[in-house]
């Protein structure tokens, strides 16, 4: 019993030690920072010279009187109500398309999920050439059939509509997961719902759709959380124009903190966006047993 214990003694020792690096670097890197970050957004501080005490007058003034706050916050929330949807719609359509064994289908789902692997800033140079008001690629097509061009970027109406669209260029990821999804649904959940002359459109609802609800639940949380996040676009493509149209959290919070030198109130910026994100996937953790279904799991009532 004694061998048994010491054996299994270095087995969690060896454990311990192989995820040591990890575990430093996450407490110097991440859990530092982020206590060092709350312990900076009580001062005012440039980094440079010798920060002043200032207690909650950074949350203060950031919820009373930044107008910016409130439109970065704004325009946040606008991209992420209508990206997120669309995104998750248009990765669903695209995976039952895919989901066949027809001939060469790998070859679509791997150019389907090609676009995913383009690095922010080429995705961004991409659209700006495509999208360009007077040589862009896209209002030269349109120009063919009798369309006015269309500044895309350039107009407080067309520009964050615009960040959405190019958006949906990157619907690989959620295609992948809800085509996993997909061959994990049993075969003879179809079979039965034919049995009983179920047409195509009532079996997607009442097996696709809840047997594809962990993936849905899984793809919408993580959408919410990056497209909070967004940063590239709105800052290689508009910088935040025109007119702070397409003015993002994120952006604001660099500008903040790297282009003004604030960056105890960059901080502050920083908790309070931390504190909206927890709210929304909070909200969405706690509406998740009204619509996601388990297998084997008996309906919450």
């Amino acid at each position: 019993m004694r061998i048994r214990l010491r054996a299994r003694q270095r087995e969690e020792l060896t454990g311990y030690l192989l995820i040591l690096p990890w575990i430093i670097g996450f407490l110097i890197f991440t859990l530092g920072a982020m206590v060092y970050s709350f312990g900076l957004s009580l001062y005012k501080s440039d980094m440079l010279t010798e920060p002043q005490w200032l207690g909650l007058e950074n949350y203060r003034q950031i919820l009373i009187q930044d107008e910016l706050f409130w439109k970065a916050l704004i325009n946040t929330i606008y991209y992420t109500f209508v990206s997120v949807p669309l995104q998750m719609v248009g990765g669903l359509i695209i995976a039952l398309l895919l989901n066949r064994n027809w001939r060469g289908i790998g070859w679509f789902r791997g150019i389907f999920y090609l676009p995913q692997i383009v690095a922010g800033v080429a995705f961004s140079i991409l659209w700006m050439w495509i999208l360009h008001p007077h040589y862009g690629l896209l209002n030269y097509i349109l120009g063919k059939f009798g369309i006015r061009p269309i500044p895309w970027f350039l107009s407080k109406t067309w520009a964050m509509p615009t960040l959405i669209l190019i958006s949906l260029w990157g619907l690989g990821d959620k295609m992948l997961i809800y085509l996993a999804g997909l061959k994990g649904i049993p075969a003879y959940l179809y079979e039965a719902a034919e049995i009983d002359g179920a047409t195509p459109w009532s079996k997607f609802v009442s097996i696709t759709l809840p047997m594809l609800s962990p993936s849905l639940f899984f793809t919408l949380v993580m959408g919410i959380i990056w497209s909070f996040q967004v940063f590239t676009a709105s800052y290689i493509i508009t910088g935040g124009g025109p007119d702070n149209a397409t003015l993002v959290y994120v952006l604001y919070l660099y500008r903040t903190a790297f282009q003004q030198f604030r960056m105890g109130y960059a901080s502050a910026l920083a908790w309070i966006f931390l504190v909206i994100i927890l709210c929304f996937t909070s909200l969405i953790f706690k509406s998740s047993p009204l619509w996601v279904y388990y297998e084997g799991e008996l309906k919450r009532r």
